[in-house]
């Protein structure tokens, strides 16, 4: 049965992947276009294009995208926290984010060719080789915020390939969100890491969910407050994955 899966998985990647870079150069004269409009305004047009290659790929390689609301809608700017285990995970979150927002990302991407122009157009590149580096992508970020544009944000920094539903989370998110007063809305990808494991030849055609959770609040709050406001997230954020699928016991380390 596997020798005859092998083929079939082969010709779908290449399918995936031909039909990922067909619309990406489709899309690429306009979005230079749209990136001679400044960061913010173009970069809010760029975006609509991103969406439509997020609504026209996702379902043309078997990926139906379901949002799942434990809360109220709102258009208000804020944080998005999400959960990270998938390369995928950006292109998700053009997919269902309302817009205007943008991720944060790595600079390293931005040198890709054709894909790190759409790239450094449509996120708040961190580079984090030094302190001026550092303190310009956190200006870039609450300028944005400030624009009424969300900022979304992988707290653990990396993609997680542990057994556990979460890594640690890093600071950043919080201090932002307590600097500016603006809430945090956690949000979970459920099966983005199934779709796609970290060996893009492995990516396969399935359900991704998303789980929108109730806004934390961050009223009143101070920065001596950073590792607390961290830590309630992180337990709503475990808790409710929990409830989707099971995970192995940590050990307790003696």
């Amino acid at each position: 049965m596997n020798l005859l899966l092998k083929p079939l998985r082969v010709i779908y990647v290449i399918y995936a992947a031909v039909i990922f870079l067909g619309i990406m150069f489709l899309i690429l004269p306009p979005i230079f276009l749209a990136s001679l409009l400044g960061k913010h305004r173009g970069g809010n047009i760029i975006f609509y294009f991103l969406r439509f290659w997020a609504h026209t790929w996702f379902p043309l390689v078997g990926m139906p995208v379901k949002r799942i609301y434990k809360c109220e809608k709102d258009n208000e700017p804020c944080i998005y926290v999400v959960n990270h285990r998938s390369y995928l995970d950006a292109a998700i979150a053009v997919k269902v984010m309302r817009l205007p927002f943008r991720p944060l990302g790595k600079i390293e991407m931005s040198k890709i060719p054709a894909f790190g122009f759409i790239y450094k157009n449509s996120v708040v590149a961190v580079d984090r080789s030094s302190a001026p580096a550092r303190a310009r992508s956190v200006r870039e970020m609450m300028s944005a915020l400030k624009a009424g544009i969300s900022i979304l944000v992988f707290p653990e920094g990396t993609t997680n390939e542990s057994t556990q539903p979460l890594r640690p989370f890093h600071n950043g998110a919080f201090r932002m969100a307590i600097e500016l007063q603006m809430p945090i809305k956690p949000v979970l990808y459920l099966d983005a890491g199934d779709r796609l494991p970290h060996n893009f030849m492995k990516i396969n055609p399935g359900k991704c969910r998303v789980v929108f959770l109730p806004s934390v609040p961050v009223a009143g709050l101070t920065l001596d407050d950073i590792n607390t406001l961290k830590q309630k997230v992180y337990e709503i954020m475990d808790t409710e994955l929990r409830k989707y699928r099971e995970y192995p016991t940590l050990q307790p380390v003696e």
